[in-house]
């Protein structure tokens, strides 16, 4: 199993932050994790890291329960792309290096650099159309370029799992869509890892994403098949508001306020 979480809480001072969460991804599923801001969603994603312990519960990722593994060794299976590992990284350092990085888990790179471990950065950089950014500084990117290098960097260990946290945020339009054909060419192609997207944006839905799970208030609120859960009437329950959602074509989908709901923000 790829993901196990059991009756997971983490309490904190001020109340409850995660609730009673159980979650299984087994192989060759891909996940949407739905949210909106206060959902939840960077707390268990914190966990699924091993950067917080839940207060109870159990937690094992491929197949690896915390508690009985190393998790500086762990975290190299796992990419994640994220704001907070943005605003960790120095802005002076070079495209390239910073896929590197994600050789060793490390900001910056400190170890000895072999020829195989250039070639394999450029060649992820080259796949994602990033190629053209060797030799550039990472504060002179712009964010569509930084998530893009993130995400060479996040695939640079070859990691059985990928997480992308809000990968999509700050981005325009066209540099949005963009993105989100390149995280459905890497779930569909050879050998890919299993894939966690994270969004409050229902459009962000690729195909490849065959499972979502729902949360709210730190809860799950359903989990199951992409095209059940994004059904209307369920979303209608989940965001306590009506909505309408239609497929697109390109298997994505869109969604729109319906009835008094939308009246009042006209």
């Amino acid at each position: 199993m790829i993901i196990d979480i059991q009756h997971v809480n983490w309490q904190r001072e001020t109340g409850t932050i995660i609730n009673d969460i159980s979650w299984q991804v087994q192989p060759g599923e891909h996940w949407c994790l739905l949210g909106l801001n206060g959902s939840g969603k960077t707390t268990l994603l914190n966990m699924i890291n091993g950067y917080i312990w839940p207060t109870t519960g159990k937690v094992a990722v491929l197949g690896e329960k915390y508690g009985e593994v190393d998790l500086r060794e762990h975290r190299k299976k796992i990419g994640w792309v994220s704001t907070s590992l943005q605003q960790r990284l120095h802005g002076r350092d070079t495209a390239e290096s910073i896929v590197l990085s994600g050789k060793f888990a490390s900001i910056g790179v400190y170890n000895q650099i072999g020829e195989q471990e250039r070639e394999q950065a450029l060649l992820l950089m080259r796949q994602l159309d990033a190629e053209h950014l060797t030799g550039r500084t990472y504060d002179t990117l712009s964010q569509g370029e930084r998530q893009r290098i993130l995400i060479a960097r996040a695939l640079m260990a070859e990691p059985e799992l990928l997480i992308l946290d809000e990968p999509c945020t700050g981005l325009d339009i066209f540099a949005r869509d963009q993105l989100l054909h390149r995280v459905q060419h890497i779930a569909t192609g050879a050998q890919a890892p299993t894939l966690i997207y994270v969004t409050h944006h229902i459009e962000e839905i690729m195909p490849c994403f065959n499972k979502t799970l729902l949360l709210r208030g730190g809860e799950v609120f359903a989990a199951g098949d992409t095209t059940d859960m994004l059904a209307s009437e369920r979303l209608s329950e989940f965001f306590s508001t009506a909505v309408d959602v239609r497929p697109e074509p390109g298997g994505r989908y869109s969604i729109r306020l319906t009835g008094q709901d939308a009246q009042s923000q006209a």
